[in-house]
């Protein structure tokens, strides 16, 4: 690890325990409880995700197809795809996971099926390659490209604003949010980085239904992020090569996540998958990336 990077490091963890600080201590936050029944699709090899095809859970989502993360790894041991179960989904203002599962029956009805197929035939984009330009319709309503950006790093994301549960899209939102403090915070850090948040949910999402979403965690300071929709078109065009699946199931939306980082120059620098990379990971892949030439 080189002096630099060991500086950021310590730097980001800093500003994270002031930012921390700064704020009122309080207890635990609230969480709801909800049952719930599916059918295990997959299972993570680590055991710390698990895959459900779940009815609806009443009071709070539609029936879909989701990754849900656990708290206790030896829950899902016993388990395998097919199986039919029952498990209580728990839901705090920052953070879901699933408990209390338990097995009641066995069934055929696995295997995901609703990722659209255009996805198969198309390679993913590494690292170093070029992103294909493409155009989004930002929360004002005006158009903007990647190209728009050049000169500058941009990490973007994807998103919509219906999405129900905390570690998804919720959690990058404010990743992103925490990631702009730190490099704001930051006097050494470069002035060339945006963050782009982009909904993939066209006909939900409109110019007024993002900006007032925006607001919820950006407030009125639009500094280095925006937010944005993709048309379908865009989508079919972007998601592929990067790996990044969605699809419609009972009225609703099931997604993966994907988040990249592009050099100034609009070629891949870094992706992070799932949700378990952290501000201080994205601000120091922006900072690096926007110091390359």
């Amino acid at each position: 690890m080189n002096k630099k990077m060991t500086a950021n490091i310590f730097f980001c963890g800093l500003l994270l325990l002031i930012f921390a600080g700064c704020k009122p201590k309080s207890a635990e936050p609230p969480q709801k409880n909800f049952a719930a029944h599916g059918i295990v699709q997959t299972i993570a090899a680590d055991h710390r995700h698990a895959t459900i095809k779940h009815e609806t859970i009443s009071g709070y989502m539609a029936a879909m197809t989701m990754e849900f993360s656990v708290r206790d790894t030896n829950v899902l041991n016993g388990l395998s795809a097919g199986d039919e179960i029952s498990f209580t989904l728990v839901v705090t203002a920052d953070d879901d996971w699933i408990e209390n599962l338990q097995r009641t029956g066995q069934s055929d009805k696995f295997g995901l099926s609703g990722p659209p197929g255009w996805h198969i035939a198309e390679p993913e984009l590494q690292v170093g390659d070029e992103l294909p330009d493409a155009e989004f319709t930002n929360e004002i309503g005006r158009p903007v490209r990647f190209s728009d950006f050049r000169g500058s790093a941009v990490a973007f994301t994807f998103f919509f604003t219906s999405c129900p549960l905390p570690e998804y899209c919720p959690r990058m939102n404010k990743n992103f949010l925490e990631t702009r403090k730190l490099l704001l915070a930051d006097t050494n850090a470069p002035a060339n980085w945006q963050l782009l948040s982009i909904s993939f949910d066209p006909d939900v999402d409109k110019p007024l239904v993002l900006a007032n979403y925006a607001g919820q965690y950006r407030g009125l300071d639009v500094n280095h992020w925006m937010f944005a929709v993709g048309s379908a078109t865009t989508l079919k065009l972007l998601a592929p090569k990067l790996d990044f699946l969605f699809w419609r199931e009972n009225g609703s939306l099931s997604h993966n996540l994907r988040t990249v980082v592009l050099d100034p120059n609009g070629k891949i620098f870094r992706q992070f998958d799932g949700n378990e990379w952290t501000p201080c990971q994205l601000a120091d892949a922006l900072m690096e990336a926007a110091r390359k030439k």
